[in-house]
């Protein structure tokens, strides 16, 4: 065990470990709160993107060395996968930080922990984006005790979740889409497109090339039933410029041809006029709800993968939306539930005035109780957590 070191006469050092944009965003806004709280007193190093590196900090190694997507891709790079998750690891250990803070990423940023744990446990190590130890997998929650000392939830159900599963302490510090709601909701003239003729619809198919290819075909062949059947909407594809061709690809059979925005601003604004949606499950559900836009989601993927999810799933909803709400209100259809009739069907109900489309407006309409963080925002209270385990482990040290 490494002898106890004397931190009270030097700056802070943090180390962070974030390897894919969206963790790339919470830490860059965690180490503005934390140069807030500590001034010139600290120092950051690790792992990181762009938004980290505006913050000050070098990167250990280009994160996109590690966009890896699907099980053959990950197989072929495992050998530069490992290398890399001990070359952190031995970073971390050899800089001696006064705390680790481990941001989503769990395939590579828990193993990445649980060598810094054996060869340094006066280290402590703060876990930012639980895994979704409520949906698969449970026994990592109590696995995490051992090399977690505190997880900071962006859902609020999930410390009740750690509590049941006896998994390390774990705090909700919110969701960073709280922060951005005036980006997500539309203004008066805004909300007047919104609720004109004809409805604008978005389709969100995914944001990885692999969601593109299962999802493109379907949805197109669902809308172009929904126009064959006398359904009028004006179609809205938002997406970012590295799937731009992908999508114009995808976009060659479909009967109806959408408007294509690109990049996050342009997002958010089509999220402020939209009426309905038809999307891919995962965060954009939440994203849709906070914005007040009734959808019907799909989700498909290769048969070996499906196989496993249906195995490993131990909840009643893969929607976000839903889990937040505690309340199946947002239609999912899965797999070989995911057809162009079933999704024609639904999406007829949320663009007119349904029960379907009422009650998913009703629930969305407490969204911001259920999600409240007070007058704090998740990244400051995401810090406040940080340097109580900071001053925790000194004090034990």
């Amino acid at each position: 065990m490494t002898a106890a070191r004397p931190i009270a006469d030097r700056g802070r050092k943090i180390f962070l470990i974030a390897t894919e944009e969206s963790g790339d965003r919470l830490g860059a806004n965690l180490m503005k709160v934390l140069r807030q709280r500590l001034g010139d007193a600290v120092r950051f190093e690790g792992v990181g993107g762009r938004s980290m590196a505006r913050e000050g900090l070098v990167s250990r190694f280009p994160i996109e060395e590690l966009s890896i997507i699907g099980l053959a891709a990950v197989v072929k790079h495992l050998p530069k996968i490992l290398r890399l998750i001990r070359e952190t690891a031995a970073a971390v250990t050899e800089a001696r930080p006064d705390i680790l803070v481990i941001i989503d990423s769990p395939d590579f940023t828990h193993r990445v922990a649980r060598r810094v744990r054996a060869a340094d446990p006066q280290i402590p190590i703060v876990d930012y984006v639980s895994p979704s130890v409520w949906a698969w997998r449970p026994g990592r929650a109590r696995a995490m005790l051992s090399y977690v000392d505190h997880v900071l939830a962006l859902l609020p159900f999930e410390p009740a979740a750690y509590q049941r599963l006896r998994g390390p302490p774990c705090s909700y510090v919110g969701h960073p889409l709280t922060e951005q709601l005036a980006a997500l909701r539309p203004g008066a003239d805004e909300q007047k497109r919104r609720d004109l003729a004809p409805p604008v619809l978005l389709v969100l198919p995914g944001s990885r090339r692999s969601e593109i290819r299962h999802h493109m075909a379907v949805f197109g062949q669902a809308l172009g039933r929904l126009r064959d059947d006398g359904v009028a909407f004006e179609l809205v594809l938002p997406t970012m410029p590295h799937l731009q061709e992908a999508i114009a690809e995808a976009l060659a059979g479909w009967q109806v041809q959408p408007r294509i925005v690109v990049g996050e601003q342009e997002k958010r604004a089509a999220f402020r006029i939209a009426h309905a949606a038809l999307a891919k499950s995962g965060t954009v559900t939440l994203e849709l709800a906070l914005s007040g836009v009734p959808m019907v989601t799909a989700y498909r993927t290769g048969s070996a993968e499906a196989w496993i999810l249906r195995k490993a799933i131990k909840v009643n909803s893969v929607i976000l939306a839903n889990l937040v709400i505690g309340e199946n209100v947002v239609p999912e259809f899965l797999q070989e539930d995911c057809t162009p009739e079933k999704l024609s069907q639904a999406l007829r109900e949320v663009l007119g005035d349904s029960a379907l489309r009422r009650k998913q407006l009703e629930a969305f309409a407490k969204i911001d109780r259920i999600m409240s963080t007070g007058n704090q925002p998740p990244s400051a209270r995401a810090a406040d957590i940080v340097l109580a385990t900071m001053r925790k482990a000194r004090r034990t040290n």
